[in-house]
């Protein structure tokens, strides 16, 4: 039996763990969850899976939780709470599902330990892939990715050699604005960019998706956790979201990844990997595709694409800022400041003006996370 500690358990991808684990009784036990203020469905999940230790965001919260469930557990709190509980050392597995940079400093903390990250916060990767990819090395950490497209990319490199890839194909869906015209992009709703056509996720990473910076971000990641080349990242519109990605090797053979859009298959490879388990979710049936196309990206349209690559030239700090210019944006989108359209614009301002070159260590990327935010906070008021 495998012990999971999930970080962000009210999220889509810890809902789905919480699902896997129910389904397969037997083999896994809960050691740990946390969440950041979703506190009611948090207390449905400790009365059911009853984990020994629980992070809420804040002390108001965890009192709250504490008057309604008493002893049933223990409750921690805010940051420290999250490192507390990474820190512990009764657990097999550590799924990463925060969204954003919070997730960085607890996913090191369980690297330290030796433990098997399975990795769905890709913001861990883009801000810090090289302190990642060295502690990992050097504390014999694995790095298995929940990320569907590098779920996919990671089955396929099974029994490979890195030597004989020639380039990645990462699909994209397109998101909700795929065929709409970037005129229109002033005028996108809120409700709009949250009405994804193939996938339920949370806002954040929906509204990512709308802009293509998910993707970017991905490209990113890949770029780490693959160690090859930018130029060998190639980023492909698949509408249908069955190839999940692809690795085209230098005799021009092509292996893809396959299956039904269900965020449960790469979350369950990452947990039993490398085995699997008989899972009973949708099953792929090619008689009734009717079609999959593929076409290039459109970089003047999904600008926050371009500059995720823009970002892997830059190099040093640039991710970072990068990724804290787009959290920020995105939350000002969502809570109605800003438009649409303006979420590429603080993107590119940011990383013009407070990029400069830095040597990496976690308390520069943690400095220019907040600058960052600083600097927009105070520029979009």
């Amino acid at each position: 039996m495998k012990r999971l500690l999930i970080l962000g358990s009210t999220g889509s991808i810890g809902k789905n763990t919480l699902k896997l684990v129910k389904e397969f009784n037997g083999e896994f036990e809960i050691a740990g969850l946390t969440a950041h203020s979703n506190i009611d469905l948090l207390q449905e999940q400790i009365e059911e899976f009853k984990p020994p230790t629980v992070v809420v965001s804040d002390r108001q919260n965890a009192k709250i939780l504490g008057d309604r469930i008493g002893e049933r557990c223990e409750i921690l709190y805010g940051e420290e709470g999250l490192l507390e509980i990474a820190k512990r050392n009764n657990y097999d597995i550590l799924l990463s599902a925060i969204v954003g940079f919070a997730g960085l400093k607890p996913t090191i903390e369980s690297i330290k330990l030796g433990k098997r990250i399975a990795l769905a916060n890709k913001e861990t990767l883009v801000v810090a892939g090289e302190l990642i990819i060295e502690l990992a090395k050097k504390f014999n950490s694995e790095i298995i990715p929940v990320d569907s497209e590098h779920s996919a990319i990671f089955q396929c490199l099974q029994g490979e050699s890195k030597k004989e890839i020639e380039k990645i194909i990462l699909t994209a869906s397109g998101g909700p604005f795929l065929n709409r015209d970037k005129t229109d992009f002033e005028s996108v709703t809120i409700e709009e960019a949250l009405n994804h056509p193939n996938w339920n996720m949370g806002n954040k990473i929906t509204i990512d998706s709308a802009t293509m910076m998910n993707k970017g971000l991905e490209v990113i990641e890949a770029y780490w956790l693959f160690g090859l080349k930018k130029e060998q990242i190639e980023v492909l519109i698949h509408p249908q979201s069955v190839i999940h990605s692809m690795v085209a090797f230098r005799d021009g053979s092509i292996k893809a990844q396959l299956s039904a859009p269900d965020m449960k298959l790469p979350i369950l490879y990452a947990l039993t990997y490398p085995n699997r388990l008989n899972y009973g979710g949708v099953k792929t049936d090619f008689k009734k595709i009717a079609q999959l196309t593929f076409f290039e990206p459109d970089f003047d349209k999904f600008v926050c694409l371009k500059l995720a690559y823009d970002a892997i030239d830059k190099g040093g700090i640039a991710p970072c800022i990068l990724n804290a210019a787009n959290e920020l944006a995105v939350d000002k989108f969502l809570s109605g400041e800003i438009k649409f359209s303006q979420i590429p614009v603080i993107i590119e301002d940011a990383l013009d003006n407070l990029y400069e070159d830095a040597e990496l260590s976690l308390e520069i990327i943690e400095s220019y996370d907040k600058k960052t935010r600083n600097y927009i906070n105070n520029r979009y008021k």
